[in-house]
């Protein structure tokens, strides 16, 4: 896919079991097929799939994947987090998403840094610029803010502590996110926000997902995935024709370029991808 030098980049987990990286294996050869800048690869709460995200980014850096690995200090030893940054830039990785991170249910505190930040201020004091910083921004605000222009504010010192580049939370209202754009570059906020867009594979997951990290599913949209019931295949194709459009809304918008939440899934993703390609073919021809 080419859109006027847009960055196009693809989320990973790290699966819990050896048939789940078995099977994450064949998504990633598919899935690298089509090109993506880079994979991101996710960092469990409290640094709970800390060796599964290192094992996962190192592999499929040496399959010749860029790889993005995601870092949190929530719940870790700052020379955990020191020895994970010395690792990947032994490797030459040269891309990292710095964030809060959730803590385990029960954590307490964190004994260490805790907000992205300050994270992102000791990156840049442990490796200079050597790391392409992304990091974590939300459109329609974060569950746990006081406020919009205080979530705003808390993005700012992110960027103001040296990150690069930032990635929203998914959304399905395109609207939401340019206002939310504008707003930060009145702000001074002037680093590329790539939108995070999730594909739509199981509305129920969906729901339960949206709950937890504020994100809105239109009332529309909910109530037309809500009518499909149990017929999953033509959810998923309108999933993926709702989806398709919001990607090139946000192309066609200005948008930097496309974040995508896979959940370890490269139907979706492909099929979104193609469909995307073909439009943004059209508009071009």
């Amino acid at each position: 896919m080419d859109s006027t030098n847009a960055s196009f980049s693809i989320e990973f987990y790290p699966p819990r079991t050896a048939e789940g990286e078995s099977r994450l294996d064949a998504v990633h050869a598919e899935l690298a097929a089509l090109g993506p800048e880079y994979f991101s690869v996710t960092y469990g709460a409290g640094g709970s799939t800390r060796a599964g995200t290192s094992k996962l980014v190192l592999k499929y850096w040496a399959a010749g994947s860029e790889v993005a690995p995601h870092l949190s200090f929530a719940g870790t030893d700052v020379s955990d987090v020191r020895e994970l940054l010395q690792s990947y830039q032994g490797a030459g990785i040269k891309r990292l998403v710095a964030l809060r991170g959730d803590i385990p249910s029960g954590g307490g505190a964190p004994a260490h840094y805790c907000y992205a930040n300050e994270l992102v201020e000791f990156i840049r004091k442990e490796t200079g610029d050597y790391f392409h910083i992304e990091v974590a921004c939300y459109p329609e605000t974060h569950p746990e803010a006081r406020s919009f222009s205080r979530d705003v504010d808390y993005f700012k010192q992110k960027v103001d502590a040296g990150a690069n580049a930032a990635i929203t939370q998914y959304f399905y209202n395109v609207d939401a996110y340019f206002r939310f754009v504008d707003y930060c570059q009145s702000q001074g906020i002037d680093i590329p926000i790539v939108p995070g867009v999730m594909p739509i594979t199981n509305f129920d997951n969906l729901k339960r997902f949206s709950s937890k990290c504020g994100a809105e599913i239109p009332l529309w949209l909910g109530n037309r995935l809500e009518d499909f019931g149990d017929d999953t295949d033509g959810m998923r194709q309108f999933g993926i024709d709702v989806v398709t459009e919001l990607c090139y809304d946000l192309l066609e918008g200005g948008a930097p370029g496309i974040h995508f939440y896979s959940m370890n899934l490269a139907k979706s993703v492909s099929q979104i991808w193609n469909d995307l390609s073909l439009q943004l073919q059209k508009r071009d021809a």
